[in-house]
């Protein structure tokens, strides 16, 4: 037994690793609304999460039933065959979370729970078959069947239904509102807001302390045949509570909702998907309890794991410290809730993904419907619906105007917070068993898109965010139940080599997904210092443009050095590197690109003159991100396909120009960062020297073509090297002119103000 009681201590310890990865997942379930739509500060948003958790905790339901007995039948297996199958589910659980959270990617931990335990089954089931020599038909009675085909139509069918209702719900409501909602609050945002914590407070009844032990089957009962009653009195007491809040504290009702829904659904978590991370180990626990009370423990049937259990107070406490602590130090919690509330934001601005073919599809299909009903509505009411939608008429509340932005307004979080629970809530009474993840991120994808925040400028990546997003849970899936069972046999024929090496490799691969989100939290960070959100002065706006052009700059300098080393030595590997480098160069270009769209916003329509020598930013800008990437592509498609190395001539000739070039970027963006406009001479004699040295240079390179010293494929490597570079010289010193012109407009401006 003494493998078998080390078992249970690593299932224990994986259980405390699998808490601290769920949550960092299942976190965006529940903080995404308030987050996004900054209904208070974030440490009081974590505290009502936290306060949500700590009492969800101490309901025990759900899952915990499907760890033991919902995905097989524990009486057709031994001690030993359990032990295998909760060994591999808890070590790929572990694995599969931790990547999701490090890409950002929100996941079911009920999905990856239920498909590791059905994977891990049928892999020890077919072994056991075999031995037996039985037919693979056999695997049937080992198997639920039955339940797993009814989890999978769940999901399919919680997709659907979620977004849709969340689009239909967010369009009434919109439509009754409107982005200018203060007014209308104030007539029938309390009726409004009873319909809602109606709901939310069903939810809590059904979805969250249906387990409780205070709560007796025959209460259950009731509420279950008493739904409409309950409904109506809690809608009726929380209008009347929400109108006195109105009247005599001028409570803001919207703000009510989100904080009770919050809680709400941190309750949830806490009590429903806890089991997703103990429920396994526990069971493991119990399998090994009763095998030791059995005479003969190897091959003794847990038939004992079919019995009711209920949960020990102390454990489920513990658990929920731990979920606690980890909320508030995660670092990946923030990077899945982000990925969700990027994606349903109401603003334009920088995009995660990409755009593909099949969202290009999808949004010329929705374009091309979209106009076809736009024709069959009367002119007049398409007027009055744009008017009602038009987000330009949006009041800003008080955090807002204190600092960031929020991403959609209180009216768009409220309304993903009711649609979420009552759809679970619904669900949960029928016996349906929906992905609370999946539940809420499309409740949270259909009001983004009823609220116009897929325009036509950004539509075609946030389609492919989702199918991203939807394309993982299927994945999470099939890798759930291929990694799995592959897990179990390794462990059912080598025992305890495999657990050892098994944990090795899950050590090692939680190492190297920390160290990628590092990189990439250092990436984002980058760009979020890039990203201009409160723009309300024009003088800061300006100063801050110019501060991250003379950043843009280095980097292109910096770039360009690294790529002439590279290229001089062939290194392959560093000329790829430098190729994701100026994607991400041209990432910035885009970002202060858009910061000053925002800053011409502010300029009045005297400013006009200014305003056009502002907007040749915008060309410099995006002319050199790509003479860069055309430099840096042109070298590494040279040196992957094997092609001579430039001659050592070249090489110094070439060198020359790089160096005159990096001077100049280094001595604008020294000027840039200063706000100090850099003496005309030395930047004129800089650009005199590039030029005449361009010039011999071509002719050198002309002589070595007619002579063939230089092959054709080094002689257009070497030929695009000074054009381009002369390009970024050129617009760099536009740059340097704009900011010279705007230097002096603000000088006399403030000699003209002390005067």
């Amino acid at each position: 037994m003494g493998f078998y009681f080390l078992a249970v201590v690593i299932l224990m310890a994986l259980a405390v690793s699998d808490l601290m990865v769920g949550v960092s997942n299942d976190a965006v379930n529940f903080l995404n609304s308030s987050i996004g739509s900054r209904v208070a500060p974030r440490w009081f948003i974590m505290i009502v999460a936290s306060l949500g958790m700590l009492a969800g905790v101490t309901f025990s339901s759900g899952m915990m039933e499907v760890a033991r007995k919902g995905i097989f039948h524990p009486q057709y297996f031994t001690m030993p065959e359990l032990m295998v199958i909760f060994l591999a589910v808890m070590l790929t659980d572990v694995i599969l979370l931790d990547l999701f959270n490090t890409f950002g990617l929100p996941t079911s931990t009920t999905v990856s729970i239920v498909f590791e335990l059905l994977g891990a089954a049928v892999a020890v089931s077919v072994i056991k078959v075999m031995r037996a020599k039985s037919g693979f038909s056999a695997i049937v009675q080992y198997i639920n069947t039955g339940k797993a085909l009814a989890i999978i139509t769940g999901i399919l069918l919680s997709v659907a239904v979620a977004f849709l209702t969340g689009a239909l719900i967010q369009f009434l409501t919109r439509l009754i509102f409107t982005f200018n909602f203060q007014a209308r609050l104030k007539r029938y945002g309390a009726l409004w807001g009873g319909v809602a914590l109606a709901a939310i407070v069903y939810f809590i009844l059904i979805k969250g302390a249906k387990g409780a032990s205070f709560i007796t089957p025959e209460t259950l009962e009731w509420i279950k045949h008493h739904t409409l009653t309950i409904l109506g009195l809690a809608f009726v007491f929380c209008a009347f509570l929400l109108q006195l809040l109105m009247s005599l504290f001028h409570t803001h009702v919207l703000k009510v909702i989100v904080v009770v829904g919050t809680f709400a659904l941190a309750m949830a978590f806490a009590a429903n998907d806890l089991v997703n991370f103990i429920g396994v180990p526990l069971a493991g626990l119990s399998a090994y309890h009763a095998a030791g009370a059995a005479a003969d423990p190897f091959s003794q049937l847990m038939s004992a794991l079919q019995q009711p259990v209920r949960s020990h107070t102390g454990i489920l406490l513990l658990a929920g410290m731990i979920m606690v602590v980890t909320l508030w130090v995660s670092r990946k919690a923030r990077t899945v809730t982000r990925t969700e509330i990027s994606l349903g934001r109401q603003e334009e601005g920088v995009e995660r993904f990409e755009a593909s073919p099949l969202s290009r599809t999808i949004v010329r299909m929705a374009t091309a419907t979209g106009e076809w009903i736009s024709r069959l509505v009367p002119k007049r009411i398409r007027h009055s619906l744009d008017r009602r939608f038009d987000c330009a008429r949006a009041r800003p509340h008080a955090l807002e105007d204190e600092g960031e932005r929020p991403s959609f307004d209180l009216v768009r979080a409220a309304v993903n917070l009711m649609v979420a629970s009552t759809l679970i809530s619904l669900g949960t009474s029928l016996k349906l068993p929906l992905s609370t993840t999946y539940v809420t991120f499309m409740v949270a994808m259909g009001s983004s898109f009823a609220d116009r925040a897929w325009g036509r400028d950004s539509a075609v990546y946030r389609v492919t965010g989702v199918l991203t997003v939807i394309g993982g849970w299927f994945f999470t899936a099939f890798m759930a139940f291929t990694v799995s069972g592959l897990m179990a046999m390794a462990i059912f024929y080598w025992r305890a080599p495999a657990v050892v090496a098994m944990l090795a490799l899950v050590a090692g691969l939680i190492l190297r997904n920390f160290r990628l989100h590092k990189r990439r939290e250092s990436s984002q960070k980058e760009l979020d210092v890039f990203n201009l959100r409160k723009v309300k002065d024009l003088r800061y706006a300006a100063d801050i443009s110019f501060e991250h052009t003379s950043i843009f700059l280095e980097r292109i300098a910096a770039t360009l050095e690294k790529a002439f080393r590279a290229v001089s030595l062939c290194d392959r590997i560093q000329l790829k590197y430098l190729r994701k480098e100026t994607k991400k160069l041209e990432l910035w270009a885009n970002i202060i690109v858009a910061n000053v769209f925002k800053t011409l916003r502010l300029m009045e329509q005297a400013d006009i003159e200014t305003s056009q020598q502002y907007t040749r930013v915008i060309s410099a800008l995006q002319e050199n991100a790509e003479s860069v990437r055309n430099i840096v592509l042109r070298a590494y498609t040279h040196v992957l396909n094997n092609h001579k190395p430039l001659l050592p001539v070249q090489l110094e000739e070439l060198g020359q120009v790089k160096d005159l070039l990096c001077r100049l970027l280094n001595q604008t963006a020294g000027a840039l960062a200063m706000r100090a406009p850099l003496p005309t001479e030395p930047v004129e004699e800089t650009r005199r020297r590039m030029r005449q040295l361009v010039s011999i240079l071509n002719r050198s390179q002309i002589e070595r073509v007619r002579t063939e010293t230089s092959k054709t494929r080094l002689s257009i490597l070497y030929y695009r090297f000074p054009a381009d570079s002369t390009q970024i010289a050129e617009h760099t010193l536009h740059l340097l002119e704009i900011f010279r012109l705007f230097s002096q407009r603000r000088n006399d401006e403030s000699s003209t103000d002390r005067s």
